[in-house]
């Protein structure tokens, strides 16, 4: 039962910290809105709207997921407050660091992402065949596509943490990760066609960032697993 009233309690904190973000996010939406229309090509400066409640709708969408970003850190802070007395003081350091390269690596993907994905995206998909369409683009749909973009590519740059995560429980090794190479080549391919973007430009410059945190994730396996066995020798030597 104490369990239970901690989880919710921490549970009753992530609802505060995301209707705080949201609240910020919806005082801040036009700013938010105009760095999203960034990306957008000088004759398509603004999205369109086609219904009376669409705008106000778009921007609350807007907001509640911008809000969520803003509530991530306090989100992964509660989560890790609540599983950490359950684990070992070392394994509280391993998986806080975890947690932080985490963190970055999802900055890191929306940078990539809102800088340099979502431009050549639209700039492909808005100049395609433009001589024989009108081409107009409606907020609700752009504004969901830009943001399934930047949360696609933060996932992405997650990559390496779930090689990682693998190679710790054991089911895999970085030998294998490094023999495999060209079955992890055709399964990060698949991955980047999966992904969002119905063109081949966005596929392409999604498969890129993966390729190299592919191999950049085999690198990290064999640093951390040398480092796992070296930690675990003495356990061993002693239970014997």
């Amino acid at each position: 039962m104490e369990h239970l009233g901690e989880l919710r309690a921490r549970i009753v904190v992530c609802l505060i910290a995301l209707a705080v973000g949201f609240v910020v996010a919806f005082a801040f939406r036009g700013r938010i809105l105009d760095w999203l229309n960034r990306p957008l090509p000088d004759r398509l400066d603004k999205p369109v709207t086609f219904g009376p409640a669409e705008p106000f709708l778009t921007s609350v969408k807007v907001a509640l997921l911008a809000g969520l970003l803003l509530a991530l850190p306090i989100i992964l802070w509660q989560t890790w407050a609540f599983l950490a007395p359950a684990l070992e003081e070392s394994s509280q350091r391993v998986i806080s660091g975890f947690v932080v390269f985490a963190t970055v690596m999802v900055v890191c993907g929306i940078a990539f992402g809102y800088y340099v994905a979502l431009p050549s995206a639209i700039g492909f998909l808005t100049n395609f065949d433009s001589a024989h369409y009108q081409i107009e683009l409606r907020a609700r749909d752009y504004y969901s596509f830009a943001t399934l973009v930047l949360f696609a590519m933060a996932i992405v740059f997650e990559l390496p943490l779930f090689v990682l995560a693998l190679v710790r429980l054991r089911i895999v090794t970085a030998q294998k990760l490094r023999r495999g190479w060209r079955v992890g080549i055709v399964a990060v391919t698949a991955l980047a066609v999966a992904l969002p973007g119905v063109d081949p430009v966005t596929t392409m410059i999604e498969l890129a960032p993966l390729l190299v945190l592919y191999f950049g994730s085999v690198w990290l396996a064999s640093l951390f697993e040398r480092r796992w066995e070296r930690a675990a020798t003495p356990l061993v030597g002693e239970s014997r």
